[in-house]
């Protein structure tokens, strides 16, 4: 069966939505109870992007950085967020997630990932095997880092 590019686009625009949709779905029910999706959101992106500023966040949710300020400062009065000020340019805030709030984003890790694993317990080995060699591919095409490995044909 020979499929075409625009098949192929086809079915990553079906799937991916729900496969992100799954994932966002069980990494908030699995973070802690008081946190409010926007701050989970929050949270994680900071630990991705560690020392990034406040307008990266509040671009990254949608809000205004009033309203980004207010949540940040929510964070770090409950000991997950830190921020500092950016050596270089005074008028930019630096923020780092603490390690309690990594180690509420690990437990939602985990049980995100213990989640997928039951899910992918229900394919036999060898779909599991054209699974991993199909993310593997998705994340050279995408990445764009030699390092990731080449398109596999």
């Amino acid at each position: 069966m020979s499929l075409t590019e625009e098949e192929a686009a086809c079915q990553l625009l079906e799937v991916v939505p729900i496969l992100a949709r799954e994932i966002r779905s069980e990494m908030r029910n699995r973070s802690s109870p008081d946190l409010t999706v926007p701050q989970f959101r929050a949270l994680n992106f900071v630990n991705r992007k560690v020392g990034c500023s406040l307008f990266e966040v509040a671009d990254h949710l949608g809000l205004t950085a009033p309203s980004t300020c207010r949540l940040i400062d929510g964070l770090i009065s409950r000991g997950m967020m830190t921020r500092e000020d950016c050596q270089a340019d005074r008028r930019r805030l630096r923020l780092t997630v603490t390690q309690r709030g990594q180690n509420i984003l690990e437990a939602s890790r985990q049980g995100t990932l213990a989640h997928l694993a039951e899910k992918l317990s229900n394919i036999t080995i060898d779909e599991r095997e054209v699974v991993i060699k199909a993310m593997k591919t998705l994340q050279s095409i995408f990445t764009n880092n030699p390092e990731t490995g080449s398109v596999v044909k």
